[in-house]
């Protein structure tokens, strides 16, 4: 048993490393400006990039799953690691913005999200009876990643410039997502049938899982949790400068603390949700997100209370991103994780590029967080009406767990 503990957190050692390799994605908005410098392309044409990017990301949670199943955890990993690295590296050698679309967009978009995805599930799968804390450590790793290289990639662009900043930055990702993987181990859950809080729990097929009403009431909940949160990061500094009267400067410092609470609450609530139960979680970050937009529609905000608002929105959603994995898992087991939580994590992607769209149609920020708060308190109803699908109703008898990795099961016992 002590072997199978070490071997499990050296597992998450691995896993961490990994993440925070994916995570150093979102330091795009550090290149926007030396790129347009260099090659006087327009801001909006670079910027479109990165969106360009978080879309490739959300599609290929659709289809990491299947690669895992055919190629293993670890070859995977190690494979999304090179493409991801690669595709930077060759970043440094654009010229155009189509090649900055294609390499540094789809290339590493599809690269990350395949790792993220499949990392994040098979981590979970391995502590089952911590799945939010679990959750948490790997999601937050994410986070950490791009707090970290702000400042890393921040001094290579001073130092060498921003297109051999890419070359380095892409070099140092393949090391640590390449050797990260060698540390992890695949989870492998040979059985239909799960136990869980006593009950008996089945392992939901992605066919099986949208056939119940519960999956598009959980991603109606996500989509709300995501488009508010990136919405949000996206405006941030805007929103100090033009509703809130702060100088460019101290608006600017938003930036930071968005990351430091977004981190910290996919930590923290992670961790809670395990104690007080996930929905609950879900449901306090969604009140106060809908109380924290409130404000910042209707009254008139002052330097506190614009900094208190976005930490807050920024803590609930990080905290939303950690406890979905572990209620997909909860909802509809284990055993086939990265496929079910890839169609609910569309969720992110449709919410990532929805915060913009309807700020244009609506007419402004102001409107948007309106029916931001107005959405906020419906998925607070969902999150409280909603069970797991076939609550209290199964009697069928358990499969027994016959997978062998490497002499090393996972832990199974009911969370």
């Amino acid at each position: 048993m002590k072997t199978t503990l070490d071997r499990r957190w050296l597992i998450v050692v691995g896993t961490i490393i990994v993440q925070m390799g994916l995570g150093t994605i979102y330091t795009w908005s550090l290149f926007n400006q030396p790129l347009v410098d260099h090659f006087g392309w327009e801001l909006n044409s670079v910027s479109l990039t990165f969106s360009i990017t978080s879309l490739a990301l959300a599609l290929s949670t659709l289809v990491a799953g299947k690669l895992q199943d055919k190629w293993g955890i670890r070859r995977l990993l190690t494979g999304a690691g090179i493409v991801l690295g690669a595709g930077l590296i060759i970043s440094s050698q654009v010229s155009s913005l189509w090649m900055l679309y294609i390499l540094a967009g789809v290339i590493v978009g599809a690269a990350d999200g395949t790792a993220y995805i499949t990392s994040l599930s098979n981590l979970i799968k391995w502590f089952p009876e911590r799945k939010g804390l679990i959750s948490g450590i790997s999601v937050g790793a994410y986070g950490t990643g791009s707090l970290l290289f702000k400042f890393i990639n921040g001094s290579l662009i001073e130092s060498v410039g921003v297109t051999q900043a890419f070359f380095y930055w892409g070099l140092i990702v393949l090391v640590m997502i390449v050797g990260g993987s060698f540390l992890v181990k695949e989870a492998k859950i040979d059985r239909e049938l799960t136990v869980q809080n006593g009950s008996i729990q089945k392992d939901y097929t992605v066919k099986e899982m949208l056939r119940t009403k519960e999956a598009y009431l959980l991603f109606v909940i996500f989509f709300t949790s995501c488009m508010s949160g990136l919405f949000l990061i996206g405006m941030v500094k805007d929103i100090g400068v033009k509703m809130a009267g702060l100088d460019i400067a101290t608006a600017s410092n938003a930036v930071a603390l968005v990351a430091i609470f977004n981190t910290s609450g996919r930590i923290i609530l992670g961790a809670l949700s395990d104690k007080v139960g996930r929905l609950r979680v879900v449901s306090c970050t969604l009140l106060v997100t809908a109380a924290a937009v409130t404000v910042l529609s209707f009254v008139h905000l002052n330097y506190g209370l614009f900094f208190a608002c976005v930490a807050a929105i920024a803590f609930c959603f990080g905290g939303n991103i950690t406890v979905f994995p572990a209620i997909v898992a909860d909802f509809y087991g284990l055993k086939n994780q990265s496929k079910n939580y890839g169609i609910i994590y569309q969720g992110f992607g449709i919410g990532a590029i929805s915060g913009s769209f309807i700020a244009t149609s609506l007419g402004g920020v102001i409107p948007t967080f309106k029916l931001i708060a107005v959405l906020s308190i419906v998925s607070v109803i969902i999150a409280i009406m909603i069970k797991a699908p076939g609550t209290g109703k199964s009697t069928t008898k358990v499969k027994r767990n016959t997978g062998k990795i490497d002499s090393l099961t996972p832990d199974t016992r009911a969370s």
